[in-house]
Order: C-alpha cells, then structure tokens, then sequence
C-alpha cells in the first residue's frame, strides 16, 4: 500500500516537474549575458523588439495583441523598434512620432496591414507623414518630430538597448532584461508566449 501510495504522488508531480524543466537556457530562450536595467524594477518587464516591415513580425502581431490583453497585473509591456538595416530607420522613427502623439495604438495594426497585406511602400518621411494625417496627426507637426532632438535620442537608447541584449534579429521578446525569446529559441511562434510565461513566472520566484 505505501508503495502504492508513493508511485501515486510521483505520478502526481512527474506533469509538474517536467513543465519546471520544460525551458532552460539554450531550450526556449537565451540567457543575456549581463542583464539590462529595467524602467520600473516594481515590474516585470516585457519587451518585443520589432520593425514594421518585417513580415514575421507581422506574422506573430496578433498572437502579441492576445497576450497583452490578459498580461499579468505586474507586468509592464514595452514595444522597441530596431534598425538593422538602412530601410528600418523611418519606420523606427514612425513609431517614437506615433509614441509621442498618443496614436501608436490606433495606428499600430493598419501600419502593419498595409505594408504586409497592401503592399503599400511607407518607408519615406513623406509617405508616412501621408499615413499619419488619417489618424488625425498634422503633417507640418509629423514632419517636425521626425528628426526632432526627441526622436533621435529615443532611437539612439533603443540601439543601446538592443546593442546591451545581444539581439541580431526580428521579433525578439526580452523579459525583464534577463532573457531573450524568439521563434527559434521556443521552436516557433505559437511557442513564444508559453516561454515568456514560463520567464515571468520565474522571475517572481527571485
């Protein structure tokens, strides 16, 4: 009977062990090497590293919208445009204009829409600037912004940033400075966010 009894709680435990060991460093994400300062150590930091144009991006934008609808209460989710190539900056400078006029949200979606599904080409000043007014936004103060003291340094602490991460690619997910997710390192993109959860949850723990 007592072996009995013993083989029932192993069996019990065995689902909760093996999802504890289910993610480690090199099996879900990438340990950074030395861990960057979040802006409020209160929180979790959540941070998608992304461009625009970039169509995996695209591709893992609703399954991120999902996710941050029922983020944990302790969470704080950040979006961190990259320049890795020549055609990114105007997009990166598109969302910190966005940012700071209060619209990135309304514009977010249809941004992504129209470079992936209507392969419209906005990557100059003018053409987004020609975006922007749809949402409200004046030109003349788009085009202000656009190589604005604001802007540039926004985008020169987000290459630092992404420099200190150690990421080479899009979309990435860093969580609390600590961990860096992507499709490759979870095995795909429905897998991203079971690793982030699992990252969050071990962050608690510390």
């Amino acid at each position: 009977m007592k072996k009995l009894f013993t083989a029932l709680i192993f069996s019990l435990l065995m689902p909760l062990t093996a999802m504890a060991a289910e993610y480690s460093d090199g099996n879900g994400y990438t340990t950074i090497k030395t861990p960057v300062r979040t802006s409020d150590p209160s929180k979790i930091e959540v941070t998608e590293i992304f461009w625009y144009g970039c169509p995996h991006c695209y591709a893992l934008e609703p399954l991120v919208q999902a996710w941050k609808k029922d983020a944990p209460a302790d969470v704080d989710f950040k979006y961190l445009p990259a320049v890795f190539g020549r055609g990114w900056l105007a997009h990166a400078k598109a969302f910190y204009i966005a940012d700071i006029l209060g619209v990135e949200d309304k514009i977010r979606g249809d941004l992504f829409n129209a470079i992936h599904v209507e392969h419209r080409r906005l990557n100059s000043e003018d053409a987004l600037a020609e975006f922007f007014v749809n949402y409200g936004v004046n030109e003349d103060d788009f085009h202000k912004l656009y190589d604005s003291f604001s802007v540039n340094s926004r985008l020169s602490q987000a290459d630092a940033k992404i420099r200190a991460y150690g990421a080479r690619g899009v979309p990435g997910i860093i969580v609390n400075g600590k961990y860096l997710v992507s499709a490759q390192t979870a095995n795909g993109n429905e897998n991203i966010f079971k690793v982030v959860d699992f990252l969050i949850e071990k962050e608690r723990q510390n």
